[in-house]
């Protein structure tokens, strides 16, 4: 019995290097290479997929981005990358790259000669895509119509209504908040008031994004609950219902 165990031990102690994630170091200066900064921009050793993971919008030309270490530790662990931050660094600043023939989208408007720039997509969308910073691009060779965007982060992370084109100007009615709940499925619906915290299963009867209301329906007692929207397969009611219908896409409303 004690040789099993030890045996087991050691085989534990000879499989946990494996189960480490890939080590990685901090650039001595992270630049972004395109319209988003990734974790291959951060960091020396961050190749393949894991090296594309996207982790903050792209700064503008002359300008640089302040990233929280910790979030970006946290994105590289999940991705399988192990940054051990020995220095203890609390604040990463990432350098505009250089810019394409076409732009990139950084954190505003730019002008080519007379022409301003417009936000455009940088490939096919199909719809209900979600818009990722690595879709926009800057481009001089389209007109924006009375709806264009002109800050990216405006936009990022919202869906696609319909397909849309490599090349063409963003327009504000293209895009809708994702959403979170869907039609007959079964989500978790919370009350939260002075720290006691109630929560039940129902079915949604409809699509919500963050923020929309949604009848929820008790499949227990048949009673149908309006709740609203509050993240994927969650709905809540009662003062936080109330504060997310006020600022749907605000952090604070989301704690």
């Amino acid at each position: 019995m004690i040789r099993t165990a030890l045996a087991v031990l050691a085989a534990l102690a000879l499989a946990a290097p494996a189960l480490a994630g890939t080590p990685v170091a901090l650039r001595a200066a992270p630049t972004a290479t395109g319209a988003a900064v990734t974790l291959a921009d951060v960091f020396d050793g961050a190749s393949g997929a894991a090296g594309k993971v996207a982790v903050a919008l792209a700064p503008a030309p002359g300008m640089n981005a302040v990233l929280d270490a910790g979030r970006v530790q946290l994105a590289a662990h999940k991705a399988g990358l192990d940054w051990a931050n020995d220095l203890g660094v609390r604040r990463i600043v990432v350098a505009s790259g250089t810019s394409p023939a076409g732009g990139q989208a950084g954190s505003g408007p730019r002008t080519a000669g007379r022409r301003a720039q417009v936000l455009a997509y940088a490939r096919n969308l199909n719809a209900g895509e979600i818009l990722q910073a690595s879709d926009l691009r800057w481009s001089d060779e389209v007109v924006a119509g009375a709806g264009a965007p002109g800050n990216p982060d405006a936009i990022i992370g919202q869906a696609a209504r319909r397909p849309l084109r490599e090349g063409a100007a963003v327009q504000t009615a293209d895009l809708a908040q994702p959403m979170v709940i869907h039609r007959d499925e079964t989500i978790s619906v919370a009350y939260e008031a002075g720290g006691i915290t109630l929560v039940l299963q129902g079915k949604a009867l409809k699509d919500a994004a963050v923020g929309e209301s949604v009848q929820v329906l008790n499949q227990q007692s048949k009673k149908i609950i309006e709740a609203v929207a509050a993240g994927p397969g969650k709905a809540v009611v009662g003062p936080r219902a109330d504060r997310l219908k006020a600022a749907p896409f605000s952090t604070a409303s989301l704690r």
